[in-house]
């Protein structure tokens, strides 16, 4: 049984000058989802630390954050430190990620690890056991506003299947082109947990399309 299902909107895209007023946009959110990019991983800069702790200054909902950066040993600990409830580094990007997992632990965060499209699932697979959540990117890191990329939903189901097999219970996300149109299919293939960026915050009504995206989800909710 996979957990109930959660919507937990990227603020990539939001209006980074009218910061607390787009996080009451989305606060019936099960959690607010923030990317950092350092311009190296990927080829895109965002924010970092600083804009974490205002995120966490000015919402009450758990942030998740997605590391999209080099020497992810060496800075995520950082963002455990900081407050944030998920610390989700990517796997290519860390040396010793059951250390990472157990240092983020120990700090008080949950441990993700994130893969992009092309990295195979058997990476993560002896890492699995040390996991709150595995984040299967569904676009290439980078930039929002993408399509989903069709092929990863046998790579979702794999990942469902491998977390069944073991009778663990980390969250599996996706994150990547997360529309109405796709979170049927992903919640179908297994996945629990939902980045949508520009599907909510290009919405006239972010609240109701946090809303319409959950009731979609919680169809298919095995």
């Amino acid at each position: 049984m996979s957990p109930q299902p959660t919507i937990t909107p990227s603020i990539l895209n939001c209006d980074i000058a009218h910061l607390a007023e787009e996080l009451d946009r989305i606060s019936n959110a099960d959690g607010v989802h923030v990317d950092v990019m350092d311009n190296h991983f990927v080829p895109n800069l965002s924010w970092g630390l600083p804009v974490v702790e205002a995120v966490t200054r000015s919402t009450k909902l758990p942030i998740d954050v997605h590391l999209m950066i080099e020497a992810a040993d060496r800075w995520a600990p950082a963002y455990a430190e900081a407050g944030c409830q998920i610390v989700t580094p990517h796997v290519e990007a860390c040396q010793a990620p059951i250390r990472l997992a157990r240092e983020i632990h120990r700090l008080g965060a949950q441990a993700g690890l994130a893969l992009r499209p092309a990295t195979p699932l058997e990476t993560v697979d002896s890492v699995l056991g040390e996991l709150d959540l595995l984040l299967i990117m569904t676009v290439e890191p980078g930039f929002g506003g993408q399509s989903f990329i069709e092929a990863m939903l046998p790579k979702i189901k794999r990942a469902r299947a491998l977390i069944s097999e073991r009778n663990l219970s980390l969250r599996l996300q996706v994150d990547g082109g997360v529309s109405r149109a796709i979170i049927e299919r992903a919640a179908e293939a297994g996945a629990d947990t939902f980045v949508a960026g520009s599907a909510v915050y290009q919405a006239d009504d972010a609240i109701a399309e946090v809303a319409a995206l959950r009731a979609l989800a919680y169809g298919h909710h095995h």
